[in-house]
Formats: C-alpha cells, structure tokens, sequence
C-alpha cells in the first residue's frame, strides 16, 4: 500500500501570511488536528497544531500562521511505502503527516493520517482486529480533577504532549478533557487572564469538561474500539471495568500498531 492511497487530498491548508486566528476558526471550525502552512506556490513550509493555536490569547491578534507554525516532525510522498511511514508516525507520536509530490518537488498534496490506515484496515476486516483492548491498551494513567485550574492541565498537556486527559474523583471515570475542548471553548485564554486577576479564580475543568464520554470495557475488541473512534471521530477511548474505575485508556497510535 502507497502513501497515495491513504492521503486525504482535500484537507484545509493555509497560506504562510494567513492571520492565525484564522487558523484557529478553521481548526475549530473543521474539527482538525493539524493544518498544514504552504507559500504562494503551495509549497509546504510547516505544520499548525492545536497547541500551536492555544498560545494565541487574543481574538484580534495580528500574528501571522507563520510565527505559530511549527516544522513537521516528518513528511512523506505520495509514492513511498505507507507502512514504512506510519511506523515512523507511531515513532515520533505523530497522527497526522503533510503529504508532498516527492522529495524534489515539496508540493502539498494533502494529509496522511492515522485514521486513514485505520478504516482501511476495518475494511479489509484484519486479524488482529479480534484481540481484546487488554492486550494494546495503556494502564500506566496521567489523569486529572474536575477541580483542576485549566491552565495548569493545559500546561500538563503540553509538557507530556498528551491530546487528552480523563477525569477522575477517587478512582472512577466522570469526564474527558481534551485540546478540542480547550480550543473550542478558549478556556485556556480564560486561564491566562484569570491569572492576571481580571476573574476571581481560574477556571476549573469541570466547568468545560465532557461528562458524557464512550468508554469500552477491557475484554472489548480492537475492532470495537477502532468502529467506535472513526464513528464519533474521537481520539482515545477510556476502558473501565462494572464499577466504573478507570482501568486503562487506548489511542488512535495504539490501534494503529496493533494492525501494522
């Protein structure tokens, strides 16, 4: 299987002077993960990310997509070895990878994302889509409270380079905080200017956390997991056992080494 035949070609980029806030609505608009910055022959120059977008605090900003973007961590081709590629994505904890025509001609063509393999590997019904979440799943957990200040788990998230966080009180599952919902809701601005002291305290996750979230229990199947994130376009899904206690948590990078 090639690069071709996975990439997403009608992915949003924009141009490399584009406001960045621009970026954010598209991002916030389109429910994407990454956005792709080229120039004005479309060549590709960097990668916008949620983190990247969560440093503006300013609706009216004057930056430029350029001053935010960062470079990919890695490119591929339409024409090279797919599984070659995401191996490298799972590597270097990258979903998403810009796809250009070849290395002498760094034109963007589109997105190669984990997803993509994904679904391709649902239909072509794989063997190790039988094995339980038991076997793939994380159990050694970063979580955090409903109590928490916001920002402080923003800081967390980026520290540890984690898209999302369960919620836990004593042990059991309540919510699901993730970038999407800091940049959906601009809590994390809120954060940064509670700290300044225009708000009486910071804000707390419970106030933006998800309580209603898709959980699996631990004997459910990779093939359940993998139906589940494509459907709700969800990037992790919490396993818990009857009692509802957090046992462990599976990504999209799991799923996808798991197949591969």
């Amino acid at each position: 299987m090639l690069v071709k035949d996975l990439t997403d070609r009608n992915h949003p980029f924009l141009y490399v002077d584009d406001l960045a806030t621009k970026a954010r609505a598209v991002m916030r608009n389109r429910g994407l993960r990454a956005l792709p910055i080229v120039d004005e022959h479309k060549r590709l120059l960097g990668v916008v990310s949620r983190m990247n977008i969560m440093t503006i605090t300013s609706s009216i900003s004057p930056i430029r997509v350029k001053g935010i973007m960062s470079p990919p961590k890695i490119v591929t081709t339409i024409g090279m070895d797919a599984s070659n590629i995401l191996r490298e994505m799972i590597r270097l904890d990258e979903w998403y990878v810009p796809v250009t025509v070849s290395s002498t001609d760094p034109i963007y063509t589109g997105i190669l994302g984990l997803e993509a393999f994904i679904r391709t590997s649902l239909e072509k019904d794989f063997t190790n889509l039988s094995k339980p979440l038991s076997e793939i799943m994380s159990n050694h957990l970063l979580t955090c409270s409903p109590e928490d200040d916001i920002d402080n788990v923003w800081r967390l998230m980026q520290k540890r380079a984690f898209a999302g966080l369960p919620v836990v009180t004593k042990g059991k599952l309540i919510g699901m905080i993730t970038q999407k919902d800091l940049l959906d809701t601009g809590a994390v601005s809120l954060g940064f200017e509670a700290k300044k002291g225009r708000f009486r305290a910071p804000p707390k996750i419970l106030a933006i956390m998800k309580t209603s979230v898709e959980t699996l229990k631990p004997e459910a199947t990779i093939k359940e997991a993998a139906e589940l994130m494509l459907r709700k376009d969800i990037g992790r899904v919490p396993t818990a056992n009857e009692e509802g206690n957090l046992v462990g948590i599976v990504d999209r990078e799991d799923i996808a080494k798991a197949l591969l």
